[in-house]
């Protein structure tokens, strides 16, 4: 049985609005959750303090990891997108008011309030994911536990 892992990630990320995001420094792995949007590429989207150990390990090491999940109670199967990339902070320009737009449609948020505040030192900075590989992990239409890999535009640069 063939499982359609882009169809998959396509349906289940519309209701999330949040991801976990893993980094690493000197082997020292960190975790974090921020809220996310996406493109039709499915390049991720975020927004965050440069201050903040996530952004500050990205600025030394763009390689990052992560997760979108549903939380699911026991007895149900867990179902998850993961996936491998690389990010990067946004200066101003293109990318970024494409960010700015993906964020702002799906949290709600005005893309030029956004992109002011990113102007500014203390404020929050847009970052791209490019993802290298996602994992659909789940129960899809046969037994528990079914991983499938799909290897991603971003890894094709």
């Amino acid at each position: 049985m063939s499982i359609d892992a882009e169809k998959i990630i396509r349906e289940y990320i519309p209701d999330i609005l949040h991801m976990s995001l893993a980094t690493v420094k000197d082997n020292a792995p960190w975790v974090c959750e921020v809220h996310f949007a996406y493109d039709d590429d499915l390049n991720l989207y975020f927004r965050s303090l440069a201050s903040r150990r996530h952004s500050q390990e990205i600025a030394e090491n763009p390689k990052v990891a992560g997760n979108i999940v549903k939380q699911f109670a026991l007895g149900e199967s867990p179902v998850g997108v993961y996936f491998e990339g690389a990010a990067e902070m946004l200066e101003p320009g293109e990318t970024q008011s494409k960010a700015a737009v993906c964020i702002a449609d799906r949290l709600k948020k005005a893309a030029a309030d956004t992109i002011a505040e990113a102007a500014r030192d203390d404020g929050h900075k847009f970052y791209k994911i490019t993802v290298d590989t996602f994992y659909v992990f789940g129960r899809f239409a046969g037994p528990s536990g079914q991983k499938v890999a799909l290897k991603w535009r971003g890894s094709k640069k």
